[in-house]
């Protein structure tokens, strides 16, 4: 489980950013904080492994965050979440390690695709000892997708080819139509949960679009569908 902290002093925006990052049960929201000194304070700052981070706050600013947080050795992921986006700005965020940057407003879509990216990052480097071959370097910077044409696909750690063709053969099936993860799973046979690990992978390798439904009358529901 991916441990979160969301550093943002509008609280509409805390809320969807906290609504978003639980919806993906891959990562787990531990504090929401409204300023970048509180955030400093969190005891257990040495098990967070991702931060949401807005640049215009009370008190410090996010460079400002990102310089004292590294200052106290501590290097968690930093994803982006701001209106900030002058030139400037933008280059000193990620001249501090920021490994992805959205600009408000934003779509779901766009922050579902940063959680799985960085997912991803996580799982092509833990999937390695020692050394990391160019191409999933090349993946790592620069989004390069490891399957190039009659080669094999290479699967982020944890998932696996006969699933992954399981669940293509419901949707190619169903092309045109959209589904939740729910209900992929009872089609095909297979928990939820490893339904939306599979779903999420094929989002951000571009195979499939998903988008996100409000009017469930409770908790908002993803649909997924082939991208045409």
């Amino acid at each position: 489980m991916v441990k979160v902290l969301i550093v943002e002093d509008d609280p509409m925006v805390a809320s969807i950013d906290s609504r978003y990052v639980e919806m993906d049960g891959r990562f787990q929201v531990l504090k929401v904080f409204d300023n970048g000194r509180s955030a400093l304070e969190y005891r257990e700052m040495d098990q967070v492994d991702l931060i949401i981070l807005d640049y215009f706050m009370p008190s410090m600013n996010g460079a400002e965050f990102l310089d004292a947080l590294h200052g106290r050795g501590y290097f968690p992921s930093i994803i982006m979440v701001t209106s900030a986006n002058d030139t400037d700005t933008v280059t000193a965020l990620i001249s501090r390690g920021v490994v992805d940057y959205l600009v408000k407003p934003f779509e779901y879509s766009r922050f579902q695709e940063a959680l799985s990216r960085f997912i991803d990052t996580r799982g092509l480097l833990s999937a390695h000892s020692g050394q990391v071959a160019q191409e999933d370097i090349d993946r790592l910077l620069h989004g390069a997708h490891p399957k190039a044409s009659g080669q094999k696909e290479v699967l982020a750690k944890g998932l696996n080819a006969p699933t992954l063709e399981r669940i293509r053969n419901f949707l190619r099936g169903h092309a045109g139509q959209s589904f939740t993860s729910e209900s992929i799973a009872q089609a095909v046979g297979l928990s939820r949960i490893t339904v939306r690990r599979y779903v999420n992978y094929m989002v951000d390798t571009g195979e499939l679009v998903s988008n996100i439904d409000y009017h469930t009358g409770g908790r908002p529901g993803i649909h997924y569908r082939y991208s045409s």
